[in-house]
């Protein structure tokens, strides 16, 4: 009961700093919470309700977000959370240089879940690594995006678990999903993949270099010297040419 009500007191404080001016709650954030921001990174109207956060001084968290229940969150150096995204739960939200989650995307690990072993609860995007809109990412298990990946367009859904069973989620370097795709516990794509729209992927495709489409996913053909051009295509005009 102290532990719970100890937890909606610091909840309601996170509320009420989210409307302060930076100028105000980051100092606080910092000496109250034991917050890591550098000088220069920016902080909209968002609610923070988690035990570590990091953010490099060009990392930056924008307007009407929520992040509440997860243990660590990280942000380096150009990393993005854009607006009205809501992350809960999970041990671990880490987005590497330059990596985006953009706006109103639901990324949700499920608290005190009971499945099968020890899930990984972790969502980890490497370097340039983009989420754009709307999308559903359930990283009960782990979820990684490699770099440059884009989830695309719209209502795209990643699943790590179901029932009490739950795998995890990678996504290899260079790869483009399409909107409404779904991912199923335990798939992967490899480097280089380009998953067309509408798509369920339930499996391994760990060689990569291939589009993918239909239900379930299968490949269609191998990509191209101008696919691979612009799956290296960088994902935000502030990425330095050598980041990868």
């Amino acid at each position: 009961m102290a532990r719970s009500f100890s937890r909606m007191l610091k909840t309601a404080a996170h509320v009420a700093l989210a409307a302060c001016p930076s100028a105000v709650k980051i100092p606080i954030y910092r000496r109250v919470f034991g917050f890591k921001i550098d000088k220069g990174a920016s902080i909209g109207m968002s609610v923070l309700d988690v035990d570590h956060l990091e953010m490099d001084a060009t990392a930056s968290i924008g307007h009407g977000n929520v992040l509440t229940r997860t243990h660590n969150v990280s942000l380096a150096e150009g990393a993005e959370i854009g607006f009205l995204n809501l992350f809960r739960g999970g041990d671990e939200v880490r987005l590497d240089k330059y990596a985006t989650v953009l706006r109103m995307n639901v990324l949700n690990s499920i608290p005190e879940n009971d499945c099968e072993g020890t899930p990984d609860a972790r969502l980890l995007l490497a370097p340039g690594a983009y989420i754009v809109s709307g999308h559903r990412l359930d990283f009960t298990d782990r979820i990684s995006l490699g770099k440059n990946v884009v989830v695309a367009g719209r209502n795209s859904s990643f699943w790590t678990h179901q029932a009490r069973r739950a795998g995890p989620i990678d996504i290899g370097d260079f790869s483009y999903l399409g909107s409404e795709v779904r991912i199923a516990p335990g798939s992967s794509l490899g480097p280089y993949s380009i998953l067309g729209m509408g798509s369920v992927v339930a499996g391994s495709w760990s060689d990569g270099r291939a589009v993918l489409g239909g239900v379930p996913a299968r490949p269609i053909r191998p990509v191209t010297a101008d696919d691979e051009k612009g799956l290296e295509h960088k994902t935000k005009k502030s990425i330095p040419d050598d980041l990868y």
